[in-house]
């Protein structure tokens, strides 16, 4: 008796420790999934806050002489440590932005004349972020650079200002009859200086500098002097595009559009007309898009789209100011497509082109500034007005991520319409970013749809045979054979699939479709024949080896598609299908494609299919089946009316089951597919996973950039599709469970 109540006293100690343990695993496994939920939003938020522009630094600059020291340009290095400001006297002022031990914030670091005494400047014209042309009143013209050099001394960095002459300190001679230049751009490069001006006799001309070696060593050029044939007898704009092949020229609300690539003759390319009255104009970063503003408060962006009839310029989209003001100045940033717009009033608005998002609007000044600047790394604004100097901070990380542009088509420089579009890094400086999830999120649903036409079809006819068919001491043998192939790495499959599959049904591509018709006609037959055998030949085969005999048969299958393959291509196909495919059908074909992702992933999934239908089906009740035959319905009426009926729930989870392995898979689709973010539902083409996608780009990825935020949100995208195809999974085996639980 002592030890029956001992032995209870034990038990209850262990039901109510596994109870507990149980419990705790539990509700740790939902903790770390509401973890994982928030730790993902965590990382994700920042691609959608607002741009902020706030006031920073501000203090009076010197002003020698009333009307004579009006600033004409102005600046700042990369770190925001140091500004400068040309006024017209030819002096250039350096201020600092940030107080240190021996300098409070504006102190005069550096003031230097860049001009001969006496003289004056009439322009000042830019181009990139610190190129300076000075043109004086004696029509002198110099190229000059504001040049900034760190030093560090005893762990505290000092910033050293100092002028450079990127082509010497010689006046630059740009018109050859030194008549008085009224409007000049012009643009640089290792090897070239290119300057377009017009002159007060109405002259167009393009002068180009040609480096003897390159200009970041020497300075040392030869001259190129051409005249271009220009109707127009006004030019209020002149710009160049950075790579030296285009120049716009603006008269009026007519922009003419010329080709700078021949040497002997500047030909017009195209002529752009407005019907409101333009203002201003800007080249958006890279050069591709000119932006123009008119006096509605309107600013249309237009580049280069190919057509019917050749490349030509079109108007792609508008951005409005809320105010609806004329926009007097757009200024762009260096390395992004964020543009900043000033009205009349001094209304700043921030715009980003392919997003097409209004980031931010504000008042930062009264009228209009002598100077505005966006910084370097496009995180400060700097402001002269009159003696003024004033420097706001921006936060505008990520004005390239909208939802608009994650999931919708964008049109994008350079292209011929609006597309879905991954695209994240490349080889040069003014690429754009292009970060839709359509095409990643529309490849993982491929690559699932065809493991899943490949995997279902086998898996559930193979449960069905093994549970209600097979003799249990064969299904003792196939059914840990199937369960070992899930043990295998999905890495090898993928290895297997992309080094050999692939080349394999490349070179016998008939025979993948000769096989779909031999392997259920090959089966039919043999099954046939076999239910014909008499009697006592079937009585001589033990029961468990009779599914046997159709190994032979389908290996023979196999054999004879792929020795007619070479037959039929020759016949069918010319002699080589690949090429028919993609000649006379149009149809693109790469090696690793989704029919080779579909069978790889396919046998990843299978075993998982298989194992959950088996057991499920081979559980139903042994008094359901009885009870069905012995009122006379026969096996097959049996099964279907009655044990899948039963068993339908867990063989809708292990499809699901399935489903969930193929959507998240990595190294197959990783491994077997060409990587491609594309739309397309061809066999013959690859895909591009949000798995995959994420484990090839998120080692190259700088932490904390878009690129580095939109990955997380693609793994948040596949986190929240499982969660929801699951809990939909759940509340239609609820249904089915309820429907069927009364057999």
């Amino acid at each position: 008796m002592t030890i029956a109540l001992n032995s209870s006293g034990t038990r209850r100690l262990k039901n109510s420790l596994a109870k507990w343990l149980i419990t705790l695993g539990g509700i740790s496994v939902l903790f770390t999934l509401v973890l994982i939920f928030m730790y993902l939003l965590y990382v994700i938020k920042p691609i959608f806050n607002s741009a902020k522009v706030e006031p920073n630094v501000s203090f009076v600059i010197d002003k020698r002489a009333e009307n004579s020291s009006d600033t004409l340009s102005a600046g700042l290095d990369e770190l925001q440590e140091l500004a400068y400001q040309i006024n017209k006297e030819g002096i250039v002022d350096f201020y600092q932005l940030k107080a240190t031990s021996e300098h409070a914030v504006g102190y005069k670091v550096l003031s230097k004349n860049l001009l001969a005494e006496n003289n004056q400047l009439d322009m000042i014209i830019e181009s990139g972020v610190y190129l300076k042309l000075l043109i004086d009143n004696q029509n002198n013209i110099q190229l000059i650079t504001p040049q900034f050099k760190a030093t560090y001394t005893d762990d505290t960095r000092t910033i050293i200002p100092s002028i450079g002459y990127p082509l010497g300190n010689e006046n630059l001679i740009i018109d050859q009859q030194n008549k008085t230049i009224k409007k000049l751009a012009f643009a640089m490069t290792e090897e070239q200086a290119m300057f377009i001006a017009f002159t007060d006799d109405n002259r167009l001309i393009k002068t180009t500098f040609i480096a003897e070696d390159d200009f970041n060593y020497d300075p040392a050029y030869e001259t190129n002097y051409q005249e271009i044939d220009f109707v127009h007898n006004i030019v209020d704009d002149i710009l160049i595009t950075p790579d030296l092949t285009l120049a716009f020229i603006r008269s009026g609300n007519i922009i003419s559009i010329f080709e700078l690539d021949d040497e002997d003759n500047v030909s017009l390319k195209a002529e752009i007309s407005s019907v409101t009255e333009l203002t201003t104009m800007a080249l958006l970063s890279g050069g591709s898009s000119i932006l123009l503003g008119d006096n509605a408060g309107t600013v249309s962006q237009w580049f280069e789209v190919a057509g019917k009839n050749g490349r030509q310029f079109k108007q792609i989209r508008t951005f409005t100011t809320k105010n609806n003001e004329a926009v007097s100045r757009i200024v762009t940033e260096q390395f992004r497509k964020s543009f900043y717009t000033m009205t009349l009033s001094g209304v700043v608005d921030v715009f980003y082109t392919t997003s097409e998002a209004h980031l931010w609007q504000g008042k930062i000044s009264d009228g209009q500034p002598n100077a505005m600047v966006i910084s370097p790394r496009a995180d400060g604004l700097l402001l002269i007005n009159e003696n003024k100097l004033e420097l706001f901070s921006v936060e505008n990380e990520h004005p390239e991520v909208t939802l608009s542009a994650l999931w919708q088509e964008v049109w994008y420089e350079g292209y011929p319409e609006p597309d879905f579009i991954w695209q994240s890094t490349s080889g040069s400086d003014d690429f754009e970013g292009k970060f839709s999830l359509v095409p990643i999120s529309f490849g993982t649903i491929k690559a699932a749809l065809y493991a899943m036409l490949f995997a279902v079809p086998i898996a559930l006819s193979a449960a069905i045979y093994t549970a209600y068919f097979m003799t249990p001491g064969l299904r003792k043998k196939v059914k840990p054979t199937i369960e070992l192939m899930e043990a295998l790495p999905t890495v090898i499959l993928g290895f297997l699939a992309g080094l050999w599959l692939a080349p394999l049904i490349e070179d016998f591509l008939p025979a993948v479709f000769l096989l779909v018709i031999f392997l259920p006609c090959s089966t039919l037959i043999t099954a046939f024949a076999w239910h014909n055998l008499p009697k006592h030949i079937k009585n001589h085969v033990p029961e468990t080896l009779a599914p046997m005999i159709l190994i032979p048969v389908l290996l023979l299958a196999g054999y004879a598609a792929f020795s007619l393959s070479p037959v039929a291509e020759l016949h069918l196909f010319g002699g080589d299908m690949r090429q028919y495919i993609t000649n006379e059908l149009g149809i693109s074909f790469d090696q690793r494609n989704a029919l080779v992702v579909g069978i790889a992933m396919g046998f990843a999934v299978i075993p998982t299919i298989f194992t959950m239908t088996e057991d499920a089906i081979f559980s139903v009740p042994r008094h359901l089946t009885s009870g069905s035959l012995a009122l006379g319905a026969t096996q097959w009426q049996t099964l279907i009316k009655v044990v899948l009926l039963t068993a339908s729930p867990g063989i809708f989870s292990a499809v699901m089951m399935g489903l969930g392995r193929a959507v998240g898979e990595t190294m197959i689709v990783l491994m077997a597919t060409g990587n491609t973010p594309i739309l397309d539902w061809s066999i013959f083409q690859g895909m591009r996973t949000l798995a995959a996608n994420i484990a090839v780009e998120m080692p190259e990825s700088e932490v904390g950039s878009s690129h580095y935020r939109i990955l997380f949100l693609a793994a948040f995208v596949l986190f929240v599709f499982t969660f929801v195809f699951n809990t939909l999974a759940e509340f239609v085996r609820q249904r089915l469970r309820e429907k069927y639980s009364s057999l």
